[in-house]
């Protein structure tokens, strides 16, 4: 597979891995390997960053669409997030509680269809 692909799969920004990862394609017995027994860089751009898009999306609790909407665009390290988090800025905030309305909506939705299927 490609190292964009192994790389989303992994959960890390394609950029920020090493060359060598970056070289070649990435097959599914090194991505295993990769995923059972991380290496030392895996470990650290797992813990500190910096992350993609949806893992930052993810960690603050709100959607991709919402870190647009607030103009995040750039990949943040995990004490980014975590500073935005402590500040909790009007934006996130508000992207928080479309969060949670739009999974509450979900639920209400999957409730109402399996109540309709019996």
């Amino acid at each position: 597979m490609k190292p964009e692909t192994a790389a989303k799969k992994l959960g890390v920004l394609l950029a920020a891995t090493p060359e060598e990862f970056r070289a070649g394609p990435v097959s599914r017995s090194q991505l295993i390997a990769l995923q059972e027994d991380p290496p030392e860089w895996l470990v650290e751009l797992r813990r500190n960053g910096p992350h993609p898009r949806q893992v930052v999306a993810a960690k603050l609790g709100v959607s991709a669409s919402g870190l647009a909407r607030a103009g995040v665009t750039e990949p943040l390290t995990t004490d980014q997030i975590q500073d935005l988090l402590r500040e909790m800025p009007e934006w996130l905030v508000r992207e928080r509680a479309v969060q949670a309305d739009v999974r509450a909506e979900k639920a209400r939705v999957k409730k109402a269809r399996a109540e309709g299927a019996r």
